[in-house]
């Protein structure tokens, strides 16, 4: 049984006055320190991405799994730059003037995808108002030059929501993502402080709409937890995007980047992930993974694998590199891809199949 949620306000008994909450300790759980990074990947990878001009979510956004997931050589590529046209109070991204658009952008991305030997590959972008359709061109092109040189990639991006708009939403759908994610982040009534460039209801119809253009693919969207929202708020978010026809939901703790973001305002245990994983399923997520450590595309490998073969490993030894042979099978539809991975999509579509409980990993604040 979780731990019961502490509201972050509470009323006194005789007059009925709300109390605020006790201040958080300095010092983050045990339950969310892992191991600082600088194995030999992550070195390799680091100098890769900087000598093809790359930039990755990990690293700007300061993600706590960078040492994991690079010495496994999974990483999340973050394209059009590193520079974002909004300014998310709990977001690390840097603020301000982007730089031109590159074209050449997803032709080193697909080099780096083909010298990592990836089986899996996240893209995702700063947001690019500035843009006339957002950089959607950039993901269609991301995905279309991985399918070029790499038929058995598949390719999951992590979009912004384009402003709302539809025509840069089905530039992006009509180059076939074999996953699309947008993600919610956080309850209605907080997004005017956590993220007052976004709106929450443009996000559940951009996911809405991503399903009706493409009612066979797969769809995707995350929760951060610990901004401020009421444990009845979560489960809102869960349902609205269950109503959104969503497939796959990763809900994580929140952590502050720096004193100037946002404050957390409260750490969530792995108890209370676990119970909210198994609520998720029980709504009809087909794939639920949630634990203080959770981000969008943390272990996205491992919900390929799930999707692959029905089962979950408890403990994954790191991402599929290059499969030496080419599975048996005509192509799928909308872009080159073996049979083996329509069908995993059939079967993640059908219903549950496994829940994914990362053990709290060892290490570093």
């Amino acid at each position: 049984m979780a731990v019961p949620l502490v509201q972050l306000t509470r009323s006194d008994p005789g007059s009925g006055a709300p109390i605020a909450a006790p201040m958080l300790p300095e010092r983050k759980p045990s339950w969310l320190k892992v191991k600082a990074p600088g194995g030999a990947n992550y070195v390799r990878l680091k100098g890769m991405m900087r000598e093809l001009g790359l930039h990755t979510v990990c690293e700007e956004a300061r993600c706590p799994n960078v040492g994991e997931c690079w010495e496994h050589q999974a990483a999340t590529f973050m394209i059009l730059g590193d520079v974002c046209t909004r300014n998310c109070t709990y977001c690390a991204v840097s603020h301000g003037t982007p730089k031109a658009f590159d074209p050449l952008e997803p032709m080193r991305l697909a080099d780096a995808v083909a010298r990592m030997g990836l089986q899996h590959v996240v893209i995702t972008s700063v947001d690019r108002d500035d843009l006339p359709n957002g950089g959607a061109e950039a993901f269609a092109g991301c995905i279309t030059e991985i399918r070029r040189r790499l038929s058995d990639t598949s390719v999951e991006v992590l979009i912004p929501d384009f402003k709302g708009s539809e025509q840069a939403l089905r530039i992006v759908m009509e180059a076939h993502p074999d996953i699309l994610n947008h993600n919610l982040e956080t309850a209605e009534r907080l997004y005017r402080m956590a993220r007052p460039g976004g709106r929450y209801d443009r996000a559940l119809r951009l996911l809405a709409n991503a399903r009706r253009m493409a009612p066979d693919g797969l769809t995707k969207s995350g929760v951060i937890l610990g901004m401020g929202e009421e444990w009845d708020e979560v489960v809102t978010c869960m349902r609205d995007l269950r109503s959104s026809d969503v497939n796959i939901l990763t809900l994580g703790q929140y952590l502050r980047p720096s004193g100037s973001h946002m404050p957390v305002a409260r750490y969530y245990t792995p108890d209370e992930f676990a119970e909210l994983r198994e609520l998720g399923v029980s709504m009809g997520f087909s794939h639920v993974q949630a634990s203080p450590l959770t981000r969008s595309s943390y272990h996205a490998w491992e919900q390929v694998t799930s999707a692959k073969g029905g089962g979950h490993p408890e403990r994954s030894e790191g991402p599929p590199s290059a499969r030496p042979e080419r599975s048996e099978g005509s192509p799928a539809k909308g872009g080159g891809h073996p049979e083996s991975f329509a069908a995993a999509q059939d079967r993640l579509r059908e219903g549950p199949l496994s829940l994914t409980a990362e053990a709290p990993l060892e290490v570093f604040p």
